[in-house]
C-alpha cells in the first residue's frame, strides 16, 4: 500500500492556520478521550459520535460536527492528521483561510449524511475526521492534478518516490469504492467498522468544490 508522506507545497498564498489549527484540536481532543476510563469513553463517545439512527430520528444534530473531532484509536488519529497535513494546506492556501473553514466543515457534513444513506438504523457511532479530509482529497485531485505526492511502499521498499496527485489519489478513491461496494454485501473483516460511503460522499463535495475553486481562485501559485 502507498502510504504519502508530503508533497509540492503552494508557494504564497494564505498561511495555512485553520489546517494546523484543526490538527491541533483533533490532538487535543484525542487526548482528552485518552484520559477517560473505559465507562467515561464510552459515554463520551456514545454522546459525541454521530449514530445514524438517532439523525434519521433528528436527533442530536449536533453530532455531526462534534463527531469530525473524535477518533478511535492513535493509528486513526495518526493516519487522519498525516492526510490533513499533507493535502490540506495548499487548498487553504489558495481559497483563504474562512473559505477553507467552511468547506473543510460542510465536506464533514456531507461525507456523514453519505455515511447515514447507507446505514440509517445503525446504532454505532461514527467518528473521524477522514469524511472531512476525504472532501480535502477530492478538492485537492481537481485543484493540483499534477502536484507530486511523495510517497513510500511499505510492501517491498522504504526508499520514498513521487507520483502525481491524480494517480494517488485516483487509486485511493477506487479504493473506497470497492470497499463501500463490498460493505453493501455481506460484511467482512475488511469493511466493517470503516464508513467508506463517508470517505466517498466526501470526496465527490471535494471535487465539486474543487471545480468551483478552479473557476474563482487562482490554483497556479508555484509548487514547490
Amino acid at each position: 500500500m502507498f502510504y504519502p508522506i508530503g508533497d509540492e507545497n503552494v508557494q504564497g498564498g494564505s498561511f495555512p492556520l485553520i489546517c494546523y489549527s484543526f490538527i491541533g484540536l483533533n490532538i487535543i481532543v484525542f487526548l482528552l478521550e485518552a484520559s477517560l476510563d473505559e465507562a467515561a469513553l464510552t459515554n463520551f463517545i456514545m454522546t459525541f459520535g454521530s449514530i445514524p439512527a438517532e439523525i434519521t430520528r433528528f436527533e442530536d444534530i449536533f453530532t455531526l460536527f462534534t463527531s469530525m473531532f473524535l477518533h478511535g484509536g492513535w493509528m486513526h488519529l495518526i493516519g487522519n492528521m498525516l492526510f490533513l497535513w499533507i493535502f490540506a494546506d495548499n487548498i487553504e492556501a489558495t481559497i483563504g483561510s474562512f473559505k477553507f473553514t467552511i468547506f473543510y466543515i460542510l465536506g464533514g457534513l456531507a461525507a456523514a449524511l453519505s455515511h447515514i444513506v447507507f446505514n440509517m438504523d445503525s446504532q454505532i457511532p461514527m467518528v473521524g475526521a477522514s469524511g472531512a479530509i476525504s472532501a480535502v482529497l477530492g478538492a485537492y485531485v481537481v485543484m493540483y492534478p499534477t502536484s507530486r505526492i511523495k510517497v513510500i511502499f511499505l510492501m517491498f521498499f522504504f526508499a520514498p518516490f513521487y507520483i502525481p496527485a491524480f494517480a494517488f489519489l485516483g487509486i485511493w478513491i477506487v479504493e473506497q469504492l470497492v470497499s463501500g461496494m463490498g460493505a453493501l454485501a455481506v460484511q467482512t473483516a475488511d469493511t466493517a467498522g470503516v464508513a467508506w460511503w463517508a470517505h466517498i460522499g466526501g470526496f465527490v463535495f471535494g471535487v465539486i468544490a474543487g471545480f468551483f475553486f478552479r473557476q474563482t481562485h487562482n490554483t497556479k501559485y508555484a509548487l514547490g
